[in-house]
This record gives structure tokens, C-alpha cells and sequence, in this order.
């Protein structure tokens, strides 16, 4: 079976660095990622993601109404993202969280937010689209 180099999409947003000290973004969200996260700001207002880890679904970014998550000092903010207005919705915040656990693990990594087809189970909001939410990571180079 040959191998196959997987095609990582390019990133349409870029994130703010939230993390002291550092000046580039961390975190990046496909064109398709935007259009779903625009979608879902239609219907639900302004919007965050907390990455937990673990397994399951602990492993994807959860998409939650901006504060109906909890964060503290057991999370890292990311990022924050300036969603672009469309339509009637305004532009705004969004926060890139990750328990501070997870990025133990990822700190040496950059984000992609992308979509895929599929559901994912749990209470992120994109699960009756019949799309998730799906991190794509690179090593960071500096």
C-alpha cells in the first residue's frame, strides 16, 4: 500500500496570539471552517471553542455560545479570532481555548480548524449539521 502525503487545506483566518510572548498566531481556520462558524453565529450569537483532550470527542474542538463554557485556570486562551460579518450578523470575538493539560501536549504545534462531513456526538453546536469541527496540527518551525 503506497503512502499517501495528506493535503493540508490552507488557512482563510488567522487567529490573535493570546499567549505571552508570542507574536504569531497558534491557531488558523480553513474557508470551510469560517462559512459553518458563520452559519452557526446566525443562529446562536456570538461563539467560543475549548479543546478539552482526552478521547472521544474530548480529542475535537467543541463550539459552544460565547461563555456557556466555563473556562479558568485550568485553560489556555489559544487565540481569539475576528469572525467576519455576513448578512445580519456583526463581526465578532471568537476565543480559542484548550485545557492547559491538552496543551502540555500540543505546545510545540500549530492549529488548523477545519470541517469535515460526519457528526460528532457531545454538545458542540455544529453536531445537526452533519459536519464537525477537526484540528489539523503542524510542528511549529521557530
Amino acid at each position: 500500500m503506497a503512502d499517501v502525503e495528506e493535503v493540508i487545506p490552507e488557512a482563510a483566518l488567522q487567529s490573535r496570539p493570546e499567549i505571552a510572548g508570542e507574536t504569531e498566531p497558534r491557531v488558523a481556520m480553513t474557508a470551510a471552517a469560517v462559512e459553518l462558524l458563520q452559519d452557526l453565529a446566525d443562529r446562536n450569537g456570538p461563539l467560543m471553542f475549548h479543546q478539552s483532550g482526552g478521547c472521544c470527542d474530548g480529542s475535537s474542538p467543541m463550539c459552544y455560545p460565547a461563555g456557556e463554557f466555563m473556562t479558568g485556570g485550568a485553560d489556555v486562551l489559544l487565540g481569539t479570532f475576528e469572525l467576519p460579518a455576513r448578512g445580519e450578523t456583526a463581526a465578532s470575538e471568537l476565543e480559542f481555548w484548550m485545557s492547559k493539560e491538552q496543551f502540555e501536549y500540543w505546545r510545540h504545534t500549530r492549529l488548523l480548524v477545519d470541517v469535515v462531513k460526519g457528526r460528532g456526538s457531545g454538545f458542540s453546536l455544529e453536531g445537526p449539521t452533519g459536519k464537525r469541527f477537526l484540528i489539523r496540527s503542524t510542528l511549529m518551525s521557530d
